[in-house]
């Protein structure tokens, strides 16, 4: 059976590339989930709920990001997602986030993605198309950071190369449905002080991130042929 994918994004302004490369390509579909993990698990659960028996091989969520400084990833940069962690649930003590050691709240929150294969075949693909590409950490925030300090601290909690706001939430839904889920940002932007930040950059990234994507998403329907 040929594999047949959903590619998700949060905004119409991620799509719009991808609508415009790929529209009416056989076995594959499109998704806006909406900003921020509610919105974000909220659709795509919907979707796969109503597609429950012809659920996709894998989902694929694609965006923008904001990189965390001294992690070597810079504005414009490809990342692919190793892990996944919904870093902002839990208890809030002096700016510092906790996941309660209560074993009641049974808190699912960190999501290992580079075991699935789709991940494998992301790697070996990417690589073949010579598309550069970091792989690493991302965190899934409710409120993207504003403040260098608040980086640095879910950069160094979690090892994560970025930060962004579906992803963890995606990845919680594709669990649940036994899908193969998938994950990779362009950078808008660096995580710092906004008072003194630099420009984010967000219409090249979507339009970069577009393009990468269309060459992954082909190779990987021209692999499964």
């Amino acid at each position: 059976m040929k594999d047949n994918y959903l590619l998700v994004a949060s905004t119409d302004k991620e799509l719009s590339f991808i609508r415009r490369e790929l529209d009416g390509i056989p076995r594959l579909a499109l998704l806006r989930c909406g900003v921020g993990p509610v919105e974000a698990a909220y659709n795509l659960c919907r979707y796969l709920a109503e597609q429950h028996e012809n659920l996709p091989s894998g989902v694929i969520n694609f965006g923008i990001g904001g990189a965390y400084p001294g992690t070597g990833i810079d504005i414009l940069d490809f990342c692919l997602a190793t892990r996944e962690v919904i870093a902002d649930l839990g208890v809030c003590d002096s700016g510092v986030v906790n996941v309660p050691a209560d074993p009641i709240l049974d808190i699912k929150q960190d999501f290992r993605l580079n075991s699935q294969s789709i991940f494998k075949r992301a790697v070996h693909l990417l690589t073949e198309e010579k598309i550069p590409f970091r792989e690493g950490g991302f965190v899934t925030l409710n409120c993207a950071s504003g403040t260098a300090s608040r980086g640095e601290f879910f950069r160094d909690k979690h090892q994560a190369l970025c930060e962004n706001m579906e992803g963890a939430a995606l990845a919680r839904v594709c669990t649940g449905f036994v899908v193969d889920f998938l994950e990779l940002r362009t950078i808008s932007n660096m995580v710092e002080d906004r008072v003194s930040g630099r420009k984010w950059r967000i219409n090249e990234a979507c339009d970069l991130g577009g393009r990468y994507m269309c060459s992954l998403v082909l190779d990987l329907l021209k692999s499964s042929c």
